[in-house]
């Protein structure tokens, strides 16, 4: 099933939420004025799990060049500082079942955290092919830089929600119109989070403390370019 949620520009949204697992997106974007809606982009993930917060991002850049890194890490607020090296390997100290693992030289990595999920993110820009085909209207003072995402679930519960929690619960029904060419989920405003690490969104879970007694395990998505494959979600350019 592929579906799509636009969100809005500047605005952050979320996008898991459960009870050890809270993810929030910032999206970026243009507005389109013929289609009364913003072309959006997810440019950053705040992440909660226990009692850590968790940043990925993709860095403003005007020109895009390929050797340049433009990836953003933090852990629990401190900046996460990796070699610009393929397999460059990063772990808190305190939590010894957290990584942050480079999958190339620069604007790749992957998250890890043991029993509860796996996120690859990768950095990539809006080409000029890319906005001339969908008229996006990009510019050279920015290339929008952001997130290909693919997400892996060791263990959700029945109760979980957000843009993409919601589908992974047991009894989800989609709303979703189907056979149209853009299916398109609503909810911006149960989805909408004051800031990127907030759980205040109106369908929020998180209490820092996992529900064992409703956890079972999930797949992950279809994806030949990130290498994950089973059931889930990849966020493209």
């Amino acid at each position: 099933m592929t579906f799509y949620f636009h969100g809005k520009k500047d605005q952050d949204f979320c996008i898991v939420s459960d009870s050890n697992l809270h993810i929030n997106a910032h999206f970026i974007g243009r507005r389109n004025d013929n289609m009364k809606r913003d072309f959006t982009w997810v440019q950053s993930l705040g992440i909660l799990v226990d009692n850590h917060q968790f940043f990925v991002g993709a860095q403003k850049t005007s020109t895009w060049d390929d050797s340049v890194d433009r990836l953003a890490l933090a852990f629990d607020g401190e900046p996460i500082f990796l070699p610009a090296t393929e397999g460059a390997e990063w772990r808190p100290g305190t939590a010894p079942g957290i990584s942050f693992t480079r999958t190339r030289d620069v604007n790749g990595v992957v998250i890890d955290v043991e029993g509860n999920f796996k996120i690859k993110a990768t950095v990539v820009p809006i080409t000029e092919k890319d906005s001339m085909i969908h008229n996006y209207g990009i510019t050279k003072e920015d290339c929008f830089a952001h997130l290909d995402l693919s997400f892996k679930f060791y263990s959700l519960s029945g109760g979980v929600d957000g843009v993409l929690g919601q589908t992974y619960r047991s009894n989800y029904v989609s709303k979703i119109k189907m056979g149209v060419l853009m299916p398109v989920v609503g909810g911006a405003k149960e989805y909408a989070s004051s800031t990127l690490f907030s759980s205040d969104c109106a369908v929020a879970k998180f209490t820092g403390e996992l529900n064992s007694s409703e956890s079972f395990e999930y797949g992950s998505l279809d994806c030949a370019s990130t290498g994950m494959d089973g059931r889930g979600v990849v966020c493209k350019r």
